[in-house]
């Protein structure tokens, strides 16, 4: 496992955090890595902090690489791809472009190209992401096997149907961002009460985490999770029915919503 090389195109914040969380769970070593990118100087300053190589160009990674990893701009994958279509045949390659399925990469790679498409989150750099993967690929026993080896040292690793991959990567590469606000609003409403900001969110931070945890554990369904902490007449149970007041899970499914409409 340690001995596969691996290669980004495109070094942004998502190839970044995969890079960050390989190394920290020593899956692997930066030494086994290289990627290219756009700005060649940024690339060297962001690579050469985890000792990864970098290479000036997407031939040179391929060449230097058995997983290949296109981490580019969606908008991007298909001028990128056409010139070196015919160097991937021979790799692993893994996407982690949203909006590109597995038929979307039999339009664009050559015809026996391995590949399979997925849509990791940011936490994998602290190796608690999720890779949300796609059922249909083309990736050999061997190749899945070690696939799901690597990753999975960083990540919840999720396959999905081709119709859910959407709405799956919504559901766990877009949230971060909304669960970071709901504890940027915990800190506040624990400033507002005389907690320092720093203990506030560092709070809230272990409760994301430690409830998650539960539920991954136990199995809980989250409204028995929920029903566990609200006594009759207690004062959980008046936070809950403030927060419904205002349509909270509805509110949350509508930020679903306005996301997946716009895919």
């Amino acid at each position: 496992m340690k001995e596969l090389k691996i290669g980004f195109i495109g070094y942004g914040n998502m190839a970044q955090a995969i890079a960050t969380g390989l190394i920290a769970s020593k899956a692997a070593a930066g030494s086994r890595m290289c990627a290219c990118a756009g700005n060649f100087d940024k690339l060297c300053r962001n690579a050469e902090k985890r000792g990864i190589v970098p290479l000036r160009t997407a031939e040179e990674v391929i060449e230097n690489s058995d997983f290949v990893i296109l981490a580019v701009k969606p908008y991007m994958v298909e001028a990128v791809v056409e010139p070196i279509k015919g160097r991937l045949k021979d790799k692993t390659v893994i996407s982690v472009a949203a909006g590109y399925d597995f038929e979307r990469y039999e339009e664009i790679l050559e015809p026996g190209t391995h590949h399979i498409s997925t849509i990791p989150n940011t936490p994998v750099s602290v190796c608690e992401g999720i890779f949300v993967c796609e059922n249909r690929h083309s990736l050999s026993g061997e190749e899945l096997d070690a696939f799901v080896s690597l990753f999975q040292k960083i990540s919840l690793i999720e396959f999905v149907d081709s119709v859910h991959l959407s709405s799956a990567g919504t559901l766990s590469g877009c949230t971060p961002a909304l669960t970071a606000m709901y504890m940027e609003a915990l800190g506040d409403a624990g400033v507002k009460y005389g907690i320092s900001r720093e203990t506030a969110y560092r709070m809230a931070a272990q409760m994301i985490v430690g409830t998650g945890k539960l539920y991954l554990e136990k199995g809980t369904h989250p409204g028995a999770m929920k029903d566990m902490v609200c006594s009759p007449g207690g004062t959980t149970i008046r936070g809950v029915s403030a927060l419904e007041k205002r349509g909270f899970r509805g509110t949350v499914i509508d930020a679903i919503d306005a996301i997946e409409e716009n895919r």
